[in-house]
């Protein structure tokens, strides 16, 4: 019975063995796919627009080039004011976000606020229906006068219906019985969602700033339509317009049959794509362990 019990047990962990080794070579196979889309852009980026026409896209660049960068940077002052006005936007627009986001999903979660659902179908109203474009640009810049205004870029984004719901979702795992036991000790609504239901969603606080974020530093739409005549724009909509600019030379060139050498169109289109998300980058790591305990607080009960 012994030896059957002991074979048994060796039979198990050498099934728990392969399972555990067949699900890192996945997780590294899949990792590697996630990894190699970026290093080509990486590669092509330090790449000669000759080599890639010859050669096409490489992970190792055949002919190394710095040229592409140099015209992405070609302006330091404006590339250096579109960085400060990113950051400060996603920033601000970030700590703001999560403020308010993290309040209404705790409101609209709280068993004794009796408008609580005819709110929350206003804010669910939203995902199926919006007003478009024209009203929401005469909103902006006829009734709020926020043309030229980095609000124009702040406001639509402090608040998301898909985020409310997140958060709403990570609040309602936490007992009701704490803002009932706060309550009788005398706190009020503002000082038990600061100092008690805040510190708890600490994960669910990450994962949506993260997508909050992604937003704000990704922008481009709203800037270009409200920021016309600001001296410093956006990154993104910054390195849009350099692709733009090189674009229309590129065609304006084809279209009078001159052959142009010069632009770096390829390679300028993959230095913009490092550019922007390098930072990006950078900074995942330090929130990634939030994220991931963020995406699951309220999947698993018990």
């Amino acid at each position: 019975m012994e030896n059957t019990g002991e074979s048994r047990s060796i039979r198990t962990d050498a099934s728990g063995i392969a399972v555990q080794a067949f699900g890192y070579v996945f997780i590294s196979l899949f990792a590697l796919c996630c990894l190699l889309p970026f290093l080509l852009v990486l590669g092509t980026s330090f790449t000669s627009e000759d080599s890639i026409k010859r050669f096409g896209f490489n992970f190792w660049p055949k002919e190394f080039s710095t040229f592409a960068y140099r015209i992405v940077f070609e302006n330091p002052e404006y590339m250096a004011g579109s960085y400060l006005v990113t950051f400060g936007i996603t920033i601000l627009g970030t700590a703001a976000g999560l403020f308010l986001v993290a309040m209404t999903g705790y409101a609209l979660q709280r068993p004794d606020f009796g408008y609580r659902n005819g709110i929350s179908f206003f804010i669910y109203f939203t995902t199926l229906f919006s007003g478009g474009l024209v009203p929401f640009y005469l909103l902006m810049t006829q009734y709020l006068s926020l043309k030229n205004s980095y609000l124009a870029v702040l406001l639509p984004g402090l608040l998301s219906p898909f985020l409310i719901i997140m958060m709403k979702s990570f609040v309602r795992s936490i007992p009701h019985a704490i803002t009932e036991s706060a309550k009788i000790d005398g706190a009020g609504d503002f000082t038990i969602f600061m100092k008690l239901i805040l510190p708890m969603t600490t994960p669910a606080l990450a994962t949506i700033g993260l997508f909050i974020a992604l937003g704000y530093w990704n922008e481009w739409y709203h800037a270009m339509l409200f920021l016309p005549d600001v001296k410093y724009r956006p990154l993104q909509l910054f390195l849009y317009n350099a692709v733009t600019q090189a674009d229309f030379i590129r065609n304006s060139a084809a279209a009078s049959n001159v052959e142009l050498r010069d632009v770096p169109l390829e390679s300028m289109k993959m230095a913009t794509a490092v550019v922007a998300t390098g930072p990006v980058i950078l900074f995942y790591p330090f929130v990634q362990r939030y994220f991931i305990k963020g995406i699951t607080v309220g999947a698993v009960k018990g």
